[in-house]
């Protein structure tokens, strides 16, 4: 007999009963289906056998774990039904290749058939099908040597190399329907959970949508193609080079080609940030270059490196920063968990922001301001500065591309640029290396280094940070003169020395220990690099230090 609490009501459950049987005794009690459990702050799958634990917690597609345990499931479930509908004989491969908007967009190399609207329809009824017929997700294990044999028998090139660099002794393997594969995290039950998704043909493949912030709703997919082509640009260059996955990433490590890599993957950033200059420059009645992306994107030494890059052709840039103009910590607005809102645009004393650029705009000497991150205050230390004729104003923060930051200055004058690390490496060719993991692992590392709080303290006020970007920041993404991806195809393998450290030392009895398990088992792909050749101007440098630059 299992002895179980559940909201602190102890019930006994005889031995060999599943916690998907405990599940659907408690499920009249939430509105969404229960996909997991945390037992005693562990995850567990529902097909797991009862033990003994303290605290049992039902996890639903309203919270995070549960949802990336449905996307990955739908996603599993649209492999098999792609296969079987399309011939497997003729998918040579069905790469989930990057995130776009709410989903995944997905590229099949097909032969003998074409991808179709009709084929598409096809491949939802048939998803549909198994999700009435309920069929059964089940999980076996195998020693990771068996694992590799099985990957190469069946031309999974990629995952084969993925686990030659696995240390673990057995591998979990996912099959639905006779399809077999392997996927980074936990699944649900069967295909009856699956139910609210959508295809649609999008560019040269599809997108796979999922429901949002409802999760029984999914919205209308909403083509964003100026961020489609940065992604697929990254994820072409990858695959042109033998880059676009973690084994590959640990090819050129093991094989002692990682400064090589460095310095290729840091000369084609170089160039990229030259070609933006040199549109800058051609229009010379751009005065403010205004720049903004999402948390953790290095928008400070982007900034920093365009200005070198004008200054190259003649002109005479400024960077500023809009955190500077953080109002004090104490008058900060805060969230509805009670949290300082630090991604709202009430933290920035706008008034002032515009009053200091338009006094520059009128050949004004003005003392630009500093924000201490760690006292919470602005400071003045005598940084004052005067515009001529010449100058232009590289103004960087996560508000940059709303006019409302910059109510006072020309539209006509500004040029505006979205930055964001856009993850193109994937783990494998069905399991993605989410965006928003790269830029955690880059906040939780900076802010440990720069701000003095702890991992578990970054990753507590990670979904208001994640919130405010979608309030703030992503709503004006397309409305930009320029698109740059600052992800580095090599960070993850430097930044897990800087990160692990920090995510190991979350207590095991609290909320955020999940989310660290989560991201030490996604570190665990990778063979660490040591970021002693990483460039000084980097971007990797504003969240492991050593930068040339002020950030």
């Amino acid at each position: 007999m299992a002895r179980i609490k559940i909201d602190g009501v102890e019930k006994g459950y005889p031995e060999g009963t599943t916690w998907l049987e405990v599940a659907r005794e408690h499920q009249g009690a939430y509105e969404e289906d229960i996909l997991l459990v945390l037992v005693d702050r562990k995850l567990e799958e529902l097909h797991k056998k009862v033990r003994d634990c303290d605290r049992l917690e039902f996890v639903t597609a309203k919270d995070k774990a549960g949802m990336l345990t449905y996307r990955r499931s739908l996603k599993f479930l649209l492999l098999k039904a792609f296969y079987e509908t399309a011939g497997a004989d003729r998918v040579k491969k069905l790469i989930v290749d990057f995130s776009l908007g709410n989903g995944y967009f997905v590229k099949p190399m097909l032969e003998g058939v074409l991808l179709t609207e009709a084929l598409l329809e096809q491949v939802k009824a048939k998803m549909l099908a198994y999700v009435d017929q309920r069929l059964a997700i089940t999980k076996r294990s195998m020693s990771t040597q068996k694992a590799i044999q099985l990957f190469h028998k069946h031309g999974m090139y990629d995952k084969e190399r993925l686990f030659n660099y696995r240390r673990v002794s057995s591998v979990n393997l996912y099959e639905i329907g006779g399809f077999e594969d392997y996927f980074y995290g936990y699944m649900v039950p069967d295909a009856g959970y699956l139910k609210y998704f959508d295809l649609v043909l999008y560019q040269d493949g599809f997108v796979l949508l999922f429901p949002g912030a409802d999760p029984k709703v999914v919205e209308p997919f909403m083509p964003k193609d100026k961020l489609f082509q940065v992604l697929k640009g990254s994820s072409d260059w990858g695959r042109r080079l033998k880059l676009a996955d973690v084994g590959d990433l640990n090819d050129w490590i093991a094989r002692g080609r990682a400064s090589e890599m460095m310095l290729i993957e840091e000369a084609l950033m170089e160039k990229r940030v030259g070609d933006i200059a040199a549109k800058i420059g051609v229009d010379r009645s751009k005065k403010f270059v205004m720049i903004a992306g999402p948390s953790s994107s290095g928008k400070t030494t982007f900034s920093h490196r365009l200005s070198i890059q004008l200054m190259a052709m003649g002109l005479n840039p400024h960077p500023i920063g809009v955190d500077d103009y953080y109002v004090n910590r104490e008058d900060s607005p805060r969230d509805a968990n009670g949290n300082y809102d630090y991604e709202s645009l009430a933290c920035i004393d706008l008034k002032q922001f515009n009053q200091d650029m338009t006094s520059l705009l009128a050949g004004e000497r003005v003392q630009l301001p500093r924000y201490n991150f760690i006292s919470g205050k602005r400071e003045y230390k005598g940084d004052y500065l005067t515009l001529g004729s010449e100058d232009i104003l590289v103004i960087e923060g996560i508000h940059g591309l709303n006019d409302r930051l910059s109510y006072a200055l020309p539209q006509e004058s500004k040029f505006k640029i979205y930055i964001s690390a856009l993850t193109s490496l994937n783990i494998d060719e069905h399991n993605r290396v989410p965006t928003t993991d790269g830029r955690l692992l880059r906040r939780i590392v900076r802010d440990a280094r720069t701000r003095g709080k702890s991992a578990q303290e970054t990753i507590r006020m990670w979904d208001s940070v994640r919130s405010g970007e979608e309030n703030n920041i992503f709503p004006y993404q397309e409305n930009v003169d320029v698109m740059f991806n600052s992800a580095l195809v090599y960070e993850l393998a430097v930044l897990k020395q800087y990160a692990e450290p920090l995510l190991f030392g979350i207590p095991k009895d609290s909320l955020e220990y999940v989310e660290a398990k989560r991201l030490l088992k996604f570190l665990d792909y990778f063979l660490g690099l040591s970021s002693e050749d990483v460039p000084k101007n980097s971007i990797l440098r504003e969240f492991i230090g050593g930068s040339c630059f002020r950030v």
